[in-house]
């Protein structure tokens, strides 16, 4: 397969079948050079007991993008990636329509990676920002 940006988002969005983010309803939607996004629909599924985006949803969302995106660009089958630590802080409340993750590069090691992933509404206003830091790990098939 071609690593065109249709195809890695579709490679993407296969992943998530029988997961956590099928259950959220994650789509990825875009790719770059040094990217990946995602949206996630901000509805009741994904409210606190008040109406609003629960952090632990936004936070689900910004360490799959960010996971995602540490395994394509790292753009190797003989390894997996795990997130280590994760911080976020939530800045603005949304009630209803749809959240996007960018899970941005900004250091990449060949053992850990760290990633910035603001967490926008619609209007391109930021509701959260979150730090993910991945760490690469071969895999042993046995």
């Amino acid at each position: 397969m071609k690593n065109t940006k249709e195809a890695i988002l579709k490679a993407c969005n296969e992943m998530c079948k029988n997961t956590l983010m099928e259950t959220l309803q994650i789509e990825f939607i875009d790719v770059g050079e040094d990217y990946l996004t995602a949206r996630m629909p901000v509805n009741p599924k994904v409210h606190q007991p008040d109406g609003v985006l629960h952090g632990g949803a936004s936070v689900a969302l910004a360490e799959s993008v960010g996971s995602a995106a540490a395994f394509m660009f790292l753009n190797s089958k003989e390894v997996m990636v795990r997130g280590i630590e994760i911080a976020a802080n939530h800045v603005k409340s949304i009630r209803e329509g749809f959240v996007y993750a960018r899970a941005k590069i900004l250091h990449k090691g060949r053992t850990t990676q760290l990633w910035q992933i603001p967490i926008t509404n619609e209007q391109n206003e930021l509701i959260s920002m979150i730090k993910l830091t991945t760490i690469t790990l071969i895999k042993n098939d046995k």
